[in-house]
């Protein structure tokens, strides 16, 4: 009589570090897909320029306007200022500090527009330089200023005064 001995298989320990590796990169993917969206820019953080993700916590980027916002504005024919900047550009980090405060000290809501996560607009607002501070009135552009503030030492750009002067004229803002 022959005695039959059963054998079990062995599972390949293989299979075992592949479903290892398998649920590590589907675990990473799903994580990576769950960056938290950002109310200013309606993107999710992963999305947005290192840039920008810089200025997000910065008090004086916190009036950021959206392109559907922008062109709400401009079809319901408003009367508006819009700061036109790239978060990476040098010279719109040295204005902005000193816009803002006077924006605020002359009662001027002042949008800001970042043409560094919206680059179509570069065109469609016939951008060239940033930053450029546009004034709207009844939805069409009627004024620009194209240059951030001069920094000392360079005759580029312009002096706060001149930045006064703009939205004083546009805003009826009394000059202080």
């Amino acid at each position: 009589m022959k005695k039959t001995v059963s054998r079990k298989k062995k599972f390949p320990m293989i299979y075992v570090y592949i479903g290892i590796v398998v649920v590590l990169f589907g675990s990473i993917f799903a994580v990576s897909n769950m960056s938290p969206v950002n109310a200013l820019y309606d993107k999710k953080v992963n999305d947005l320029n290192p840039a920008t993700r810089a200025q997000l916590k910065d008090p004086n980027y916190q009036n950021i306007i959206l392109p559907a916002e922008l062109d709400k504005k401009i079809a319901d024919k408003e009367d508006f200022f819009v700061y036109m900047f790239s978060s990476s550009c040098i010279y719109c980090q040295y204005t902005t500090p000193q816009l803002v405060p006077l924006v605020q000290e002359l009662g001027i809501d002042m949008p800001q527009f970042n043409l560094l996560e919206f680059p179509a607009y570069n065109n469609k607002m016939n951008i060239n330089y940033t930053p450029t501070l546009l004034y709207f009135k009844d939805g069409v552009e009627v004024d620009r200023m194209e240059s951030g503030i001069r920094e000392e030492g360079t005759d580029v750009g312009y002096t706060i005064d001149d930045f006064r002067a703009f939205f004083t004229k546009y805003s009826g803002a009394e000059a202080q």
